[in-house]
């Protein structure tokens, strides 16, 4: 059998890579070449994200280009995998047939391997495969770690149990059996838990969530000096798992909480199951059990119903809590939701002005806070050479996670990715600081 070759190319969260990384895994295994530019290749993938309009849109332009290069000839098949075709596969197929194949989430264990043998014209193609096994696109210094599949929070205005379904946690020791395997090549230097709600893993399989259970065995790992967690529902943080993660120096002093908003109001509308002063009890908790710790947050504004007081108490929240770190969406009316129905839908100007407003409220509490870091001496994770002229490098502290936060400017020739250093912050410069080796 001739070799084939690949492209993929991933849209949208972490949990979505992973499903990519596991399709190529599976697919170099079968002695398909991977390549890194969509030229010349025989089959492209384009692994969908459709969790918002935005996402859905870009997920669409990216696929009317693909079949550009497929009619140019640059690429032979063209398959879209992910959540676009999960919510709207028929769609797809009558609106885009120059595709030739649209396959849901899981792909790489619902449908890769019938399709594959379809597009090769093999009688057998085995599509099982280690998770320690999938070829990764994070560098080798830092991986994703998925931990569950699915959603149990049903907040009004999230799709994602339509497009994952329900929790569904894989094994602890399967997770603890992937990360020693992937600590086995001596380069990983940090994990990163992700999982729709990270503090519900294991409720399904094991009737409570045991998030604090893996912990204690990931932290035995002896060659991964960083562990972070990612998306934890504020409603469903134990005070076990605060403590622990306090008492471990291998786990980054990094609480991602998205509390979506604050007003009590809004918060039952979108199902959040919490409110204003349970939230604000959390975090004045967490701030006094874990020292010097980073918070994150993710918020939405524009939710059917928010009005300015509502708006305003938001603003005001946010200037007194001063995340460290803060994103922040516009609602997006998404079709099949509770809150699609819902009255008092915002104008979408009203909805871009809150969200510029918000972006410019978080970005002097960033600033203020980044100077707080000067003089600093910190552990840096060198993530990569940004440029070969001046030797400048972009790293990161125990207090950002990859690609969603700021970063750490570093020049020295003597580096390269991968390296866990010390440094001492220097300057800062929007949301990044600057730093010298020491």
């Amino acid at each position: 059998m001739r070799s084939f070759s690949v492209y993929l190319l991933n849209l949208g969260c972490p949990r979505n890579l992973i499903d990519s990384e596991l399709i190529l895994g599976i697919l170099k295994n079968k002695g398909f070449k991977i390549k890194k530019q969509p030229k010349d290749v025989d089959l492209a993938i384009i692994n969908t994200c459709a969790f918002i309009k935005e996402a859905k849109e870009e997920s669409i332009e990216e696929i009317l280009d693909f079949i550009e290069l497929k009619k140019e000839g640059y690429i032979k098949k063209l398959l879209v995998v992910g959540c676009l075709p999960q919510r709207y596969r028929e769609e797809l197929k009558k609106e885009l047939p120059e595709v030739d194949g649209f396959l849901g989430v899981e792909a790489w264990k619902n449908g890769l391997a019938e399709w594959i043998k379809n597009f090769i014209k093999i009688n057998s193609f085995n599509s099982s495969l280690a998770f320690s096994e999938r070829y990764r696109l994070t560098p080798p210094h830092y991986a994703y770690i998925k931990l569950s599949e699915g959603c149990e929070n049903f907040c009004t205005y999230c799709v994602i149990p339509q497009i994952r379904g329900n929790l569904r946690s894989r094994p602890l020791e399967e997770i603890v059996r992937e990360v020693k395997g992937l600590s086995e090549s001596g380069e990983l230097k940090e994990i990163n838990l992700v999982a729709q709600d990270t503090t519900l893993y294991g409720k399904d399989l094991y009737g409570k969530p045991v998030l604090l259970d893996l912990l204690k065995e990931l932290v035995k790992i002896r060659d991964i000096p960083w562990i972070r967690i990612l998306y934890m529902h504020p409603a469903h943080i134990s005070e076990g798992l605060i403590k622990f993660i306090a008492e471990n120096d291998k786990i980054c002093p990094y609480i991602d909480i998205p509390i979506q908003h604050i007003s009590d109001r809004i918060l039952n509308r979108m199902g959040r199951k919490i409110t204003k002063k349970e939230i604000s009890h959390l975090i004045d908790w967490i701030r006094r059990e874990i020292k010097g710790v980073a918070l994150r947050t993710s918020l939405i504004v524009g939710f059917p119903g928010e009005r300015e007081e509502d708006f305003q108490e938001l603003v005001d929240f946010i200037k007194e809590v001063r995340f460290e770190h803060l994103g922040v969406f516009i609602y997006s009316r998404e079709e099949k939701t509770p809150a699609y129905a819902f009255p008092e839908q915002i104008p979408e100007e009203v909805k871009k002005e809150r969200y510029n407003y918000l972006l410019e409220v978080q970005k002097d509490i960033s600033w203020e806070i980044l100077k707080g870091y000067i003089g600093k001496e910190m552990e840096v994770l060198i993530d990569e050479k940004i440029s070969d002229k001046d030797y400048t490098f972009l790293g990161r502290t125990k207090y950002d996670a990859p690609e969603v936060d700021g970063g750490v400017i570093i020049k020295d020739k003597n580096l390269k990715p991968g390296d866990l250093i010390r440094a001492k912050i220097i300057d800062t410069w929007e949301y990044d600081l600057l730093a010298e080796k020491l």
